[in-house]
Order: C-alpha cells, then sequence, then structure tokens
C-alpha cells in the first residue's frame, strides 16, 4: 500500500508534547537530550511544562515541532518496523519540510535542527522589523480571497501566503492590511477570519531578510539526495537535487505554501495512505478536506 510521511509545521505545539515519548522512548529522549546540547537550552523542559507563551515564540516553537515530530516517527519505527517499508513520498508543512528532509536522510539530525533554529531566528528578526501578521480566512476559493486582499491593500501589502485545503486560505501581511483583511471577510462571503499564532508574515517578501541568513546556514550544510523524495512547499513537486533542495528551502521563506497542491499530487501518485507524525492533527484534518476516504495515521 503505498504511503507518505507528513510532518507537522508550526502552529502544532502544545505544552506538554513530546514528555510522555521522552519518559518511555530511549531514542526519543536521545533526540531531546542531543537538542539540548545543540540549542543550549532544555528543550524537553519547555515542550513539557511551557510556558505557553515561551513555546509559542517562533525561536522555541520551530525546534521544539521538529524535534518532537522526530522523537514520533521514532514511536512509530518502534511500533511497526514496516511503516516506512511502503513510503513513496514524504513532505512537511513549512517547518515540517526540514523534519521530511531528516527523515528522508538528506541531512543529519544536528544539520537539520542548527538550520531550523537559525530559520526561526531569521524569522522573528524578520517578523520584530516590521509589525505584520497571518489570518486564515475561512470559506471563500482561492480567486476571491485574492480579490479580498486586493481591496485590503490599501491598508499595506498582503498576499495569500498558505493554500491549506479547500476554502481554508492564509494570508499574510502588514498589521493594518491583515486587521483590515478581516474587517472585510464578511462582506467578501467568507465564514470567518482566524488570527493565527504567529510572529508575523510568513511566506511573504516581508520574510526577505530571512531568507537571506537562510541562505548563508544552508550553504554550510551538507545534503544528500533525499529518498523517499521529499515534495517542496513551494512547487508542490518531489525533489531530489541537491541544488534544487537548497534553493526551494530559502524561497520556501517568502512563497505561498501549495499544501492542498502537494496532497492532491501525492494522492495522485498513488498514494493510499498517508501517516501524519508529530505533534497535532491539523494535517489529517486538511487531508480529509481535500479526500474524505483516504487513510490518514496519526502518531
Amino acid at each position: 500500500m503505498p504511503s507518505a510521511f507528513l510532518f507537522p509545521g508550526q502552529g502544532a505545539q502544545t505544552v506538554g508534547m513530546g514528555k510522555e515519548l521522552y519518559d518511555s522512548l530511549p531514542a526519543a529522549r536521545k533526540l531531546f537530550d542531543d537538542a539540548a546540547q545543540i540549542l543550549g537550552y532544555s528543550l524537553i523542559d519547555v515542550c513539557a511544562n511551557g510556558p505557553v507563551a515561551k513555546l509559542n515564540s517562533t525561536v522555541i516553537s520551530q525546534p521544539a515541532i521538529f524535534v518532537a515530530s522526530l522523537a514520533a516517527l521514532e514511536k512509530l519505527r518502534g511500533q511497526d518496523a514496516n511503516a516506512e517499508k511502503d513510503v513513496i513520498a514524504a513532505a512537511g508543512l513549512s517547518l515540517g519540510e526540514y523534519t521530511a528532509l531528516v527523515f528522508a536522510g538528506a541531512m543529519t539530525f544536528a544539520d537539520g535542527l542548527r538550520l531550523v533554529q537559525r530559520r526561526g531566528q531569521a524569522m522573528q528578526e524578520a517578523a520584530d522589523a516590521t509589525p505584520s501578521a497571518m489570518t486564515s480566512v475561512l470559506g471563500l476559493p482561492p480567486e476571491k480571497v485574492e480579490e479580498l486582499c486586493a481591496k485590503a491593500r490599501s491598508a499595506g501589502r498582503v498576499q495569500i501566503a498558505n493554500l491549506l485545503c479547500p476554502s481554508n486560505i492564509a494570508v499574510s501581511g502588514d498589521k493594518a492590511a491583515i486587521e483590515e483583511v478581516e474587517k472585510l471577510a464578511p462582506e467578501f462571503g467568507a465564514m470567518k477570519a482566524i488570527r493565527l499564532a504567529v510572529a508575523g508574515a510568513f511566506h511573504t517578501e516581508i520574510m526577505k531578510p530571512a531568507d537571506e541568513k537562510l541562505a548563508a546556514a544552508l550553504a554550510a550544510v551538507a545534503i544528500t539526495p533525499p529518498q523517499p523524495p521529499v515534495w517542496s512547499n513551494v512547487d508542490a513537486q518531489p525533489h531530489t537535487d541537491t541544488a534544487e533542495v537548497r534553493q526551494l528551502l530559502v524561497r520556501q521563506v517568502v512563497s505561498p505554501v501549495l499544501w492542498e497542491a502537494t496532497l492532491r499530487n501525492l494522492l495522485a501518485l498513488g498514494v493510499t495512505r498517508f501517516y501524519e507524525i508529530g505533534p497535532g492533527r491539523v494535517l489529517a484534518g486538511l487531508l480529509k478536506r481535500v479526500d474524505r476516504k483516504v487513510e490518514c495515521v496519526n502518531v
């Protein structure tokens, strides 16, 4: 049964995540202990005990989800040694793409964690430099959301940032423009607009300072061809060429996330079983909106 591994992105974090795995699974404990050495602080302490505000900060939540997801992967390996045999593709939502690349052997855990830490810092710095935000617009097709953004641009920069699933599209931009989107959304027929708990306008040009810092960090890391292929958020296509992987990871910070297209392309590839590996069930929910009947195992 052809399957795909999916890894969650920022926003999936909850206080308490990873604690049970840390306490019960030596392989998971090692990941968190190694992470503490690399990061210079106890990641498991923040994951297990919070406080929420600290865990939700971009610089902490990105490494936390990355490590917690790889700990969940170790749990799956312990439960079902054959689960990986049928995997023909891997993908991750935004930050989750790094987790997918480590799973697929493209980079080491240590290199992946250092990159994720640098990415979180760079994105936080870019967000601090420009007051910006993200909001999810529910109940509208992409062309209607584009019209909504066009009208809201009188207040500042705003654009589609995440095409997650039918009728769930996140937009990013200057804070004033996001407030305008939220105000105008009912007039355009949206069910609602929900402000996202992120530091700023991810996946837009506002993050340009971050992609430059990330490019420098990526240049210093050894990358090997991922196996299975990892599907990029930028173009919803599989990539195994290492130069392409590097380039796409840089572009990802300022480009819209094509998650719905990725899921549809994986289904067209013949994937019949998905595994969501990591905290939360966000990806399973998005998948159900694309194809209600497909199987998704949460780990």
